[in-house]
């Protein structure tokens, strides 16, 4: 699987998803680098905060297609993706819910 690949969708590469594909390759790296990636997002034009978000939210979307194909590293890209969505945005695009219990 490509991170970057699913970071960018259609689109141009923006320079941010450099240091999130490394995060993703390299999850031991996240606190390391949350910090360096919010200051970057915090740059950005409202266009490429969009494109991040968008980036993101496919990489939610990936791991739920794919959680059972590698359930540790879905779950990972998952989490990376959400807390960062969280962090720059200050929510999720898409909560996740739990089914009500009967």
């Amino acid at each position: 699987m490509d991170h970057m690949q699913i970071l960018v969708g259609r689109g141009e590469a923006l320079p941010i998803f450099a240091t999130i594909v490394r995060v993703l390759d390299d999850p031991d790296e996240f606190p390391f680098l949350l910090d360096a990636i919010y200051r970057e997002a915090m740059e950005m034009g409202d266009e490429d905060l969009d494109r991040l978000r968008f980036g993101l939210l496919r990489l939610q979307i990936y791991a739920d297609l794919h959680r059972y194909e590698n359930t540790e590293m879905m779950h990972r890209m998952q989490y990376v993706a959400q807390v960062l969505e969280k962090v720059i945005f200050g929510g999720l695009l898409i909560e996740g819910k739990e089914p009500a219990e009967k």
